[in-house]
């Protein structure tokens, strides 16, 4: 089975540095295979015909024994990944200033982020929340500091479970997983 790793936290402004080449020879080391990535923030792809389980905890492994920080992780397989895209609301399809898709990493408190969501007050924003992340539209780009995302979303306890990716990122993952050859 075809599986995406998100990784959060990793080479942002020079702190947390993975080096994709290194991570990519770390996981084949652990029998994943067709291993690959999608620019350097922790966009991995492999295959494994492993229980989820043991996938979780070799990725554990490879990343507490070669990281000396943290480094919360989301692990879908295609068809989720997929699914949760074809699930979205035809809204999303709208063009927007910015999309931000919140997924829930390994340990979040998913109740957590949705009471959030549920009781803000959004300001020129739109917000579904799906099976595994929340998708956020801002809609103008001058009131974006006036939006519930970038005014709240720091401060909540939730905030360092969670790994953002960006909407051309979500999409590129997408259409890479869509058009590899299936196994």
């Amino acid at each position: 089975m075809r599986y995406v790793l998100l990784l959060r936290g990793i080479n942002v402004g020079g702190k947390n540095k993975v080096v994709m080449s290194e991570l990519k020879e770390l996981l084949r080391g652990e029998g994943f295979s067709d291993v690959d990535s999608y620019i350097n923030s922790g966009n991995l792809f492999f295959a494994s015909d492993e229980s989820v389980e043991n996938i979780v905890l070799k990725v554990e492994k490879v990343l507490e024994e070669n990281y000396e920080f943290s480094i919360p992780f989301v692990l879908l397989s295609k068809e989720e990944y997929l699914e949760e895209m074809t699930g979205l609301p035809e809204w999303w399809k709208d063009d927007f200033a910015r999309k931000d898709i919140l997924f829930f990493s390994r340990g979040t408190d998913v109740s957590e982020i949705i009471r959030f969501v549920e009781e803000s007050a959004f300001y020129n924003e739109r917000v579904y929340i799906g099976k595994c992340a929340v998708f956020w539209a801002k809609i103008d780009e001058a009131e974006y500091q006036k939006t519930t995302y970038h005014k709240k979303i720091l401060k909540q306890p939730f905030y360092k479970t969670i790994t953002i990716r960006n909407g051309k990122t979500f999409d590129k993952i997408a259409e890479i997983l869509q058009t590899e050859k299936p196994l």
